[in-house]
């Protein structure tokens, strides 16, 4: 490959460039799935995304005998270095052709750049938080990638362990059949549990309904995930931003909540039926029809995806899940759904783990955060 040079993204332009980039890279990757761009513009918008606020980025395009052929974006999250004590870049959106040199130009100008604002490690890919999507695909490729979760070829792996990166932490997915029965012991506790007066299921039919509650479910998040990797406490303003991101696609059928006699929200499960075809189809593009072949694969498909799921402190081990999972699985059986999708969980997650896989879910995908010392 002839020389290799980098451009930043400093305009509109540049930057429509980039976010469209890897739909031209992986036109002939089959299981590749196209960000939804109007959610992509308003990530790298300060409008749409709290997060440039305190965090310092980067974004080049790489380019070889007038063609690009890759892009990457450099992260130093400060917020999230001061709370945890770090000096901690991270690169983004990592996307090129299967060729080390490009990979190596891109990669080592984000170590560069953070290397002179003192930063000791790098990580990647890895976004903003964990609410970004995280990681690598590196098993089950296979598979369609979920929303919000990573969608790259099977080469890229390769290309970032070639320049010395070596695992830091895996996440996996589990595919889980939605049988009629829980497993006897969870049944037994789903017995237990639902006799217990002081515990509520709220169930929705209708955004209106569910409306006053997304704000609520975003505060339990920054209770319950502090202890999750990468996780930064949102303010008031990014909860509002997330929750005008995501109303539009919300299914009220598959928002499952749990309060106590008091009222107060202790744990919350939000499926969304899979819209992997669909976004394909539509090529990320939601409007003037895009959105048709996302409804369309929602009512076709047989997979629901488990999208944020948590339980506050004190309620965990006495079955909150079981209620939440058991609500969840009745509508999505209802609906002609036949099996779910985890999305990602820490490897480390034991509890967990045990859990979907005493549901009979099994592993079917898996996902790798890569770390270098600079």
């Amino acid at each position: 490959m002839s020389t290799i040079s980098l451009e930043e993204v400093t305009d509109r332009r540049a930057l429509r460039r980039y976010i469209h980039l890897p739909q031209e890279l992986y036109r002939t990757h089959r299981n590749w799935v196209p960000p939804i761009y109007v959610d992509e513009w308003k990530s790298h918008d300060p409008k749409g995304n709290p997060a440039l606020a305190y965090s310092e980025t980067i974004r080049v395009i790489a380019s070889s005998a007038g063609k690009a052929v890759g892009r990457i974006m450099g992260i130093i999250n400060s917020r999230y270095n001061a709370q945890n004590n770090e000096a901690t870049a991270r690169f983004f959106n990592l996307d090129c052709l299967d060729h080390p040199a490009v990979a190596h130009r891109l990669i080592g100008f984000v170590e560069e750049w953070a290397a002179k604002r003192k930063m000791t490690r790098v990580i990647g890919p890895f976004g903003f938080s964990d609410k970004d999507p995280q990681g690598l695909q590196i098993e089950g490729f296979e598979y369609l990638p979920v929303i919000a979760t990573p969608t790259n070829p099977a080469y890229l792996p390769g290309l970032i362990e070639s320049e010395g990166y070596s695992k830091h932490l895996d996440c996996v997915s589990y595919k889980i059949p939605l049988g009629e029965r829980l497993a006897p012991l969870q049944d037994k506790l789903l017995a237990r549990v639902k006799r217990n007066q002081k515990l509520r299921v709220l169930e929705f039919t209708t955004k209106k309904q569910l409306k006053p509650y997304v704000v609520p479910v975003f505060r339990l998040m920054n209770e319950t995930y502090s202890s999750i990797f990468g996780f930064t406490p949102m303010s008031e303003t990014e909860m509002k931003a997330l929750a005008r991101q995501y109303m539009p696609v919300l299914d009220p059928d598959f928002v499952k909540l749990v309060e106590n006699a008091a009222g107060e929200l202790v744990g919350f499960f939000v499926g969304l039926p899979d819209m992997s075809r669909g976004i394909q189809k539509a090529k990320g593009r939601l409007w003037p029809l895009g959105f048709l072949h996302l409804l369309a694969a929602a009512k076709k498909t047989k997979q629901l995806d488990l999208m944020l799921g948590a339980v506050k402190q004190g309620y965990r081990g006495i079955g909150v899940h079981l209620l939440l999972g058991d609500a969840l699985f009745s509508s999505a059986r209802k609906r002609g759904f036949e099996w779910m999708d985890s999305h990602l969980v820490l490897e480390t997650n034991k509890l967990m783990r045990a859990e979907y896989e005493t549901a009979g879910g099994e592993v079917y995908k898996r996902y790798r955060i890569y770390q270098k010392q600079i």
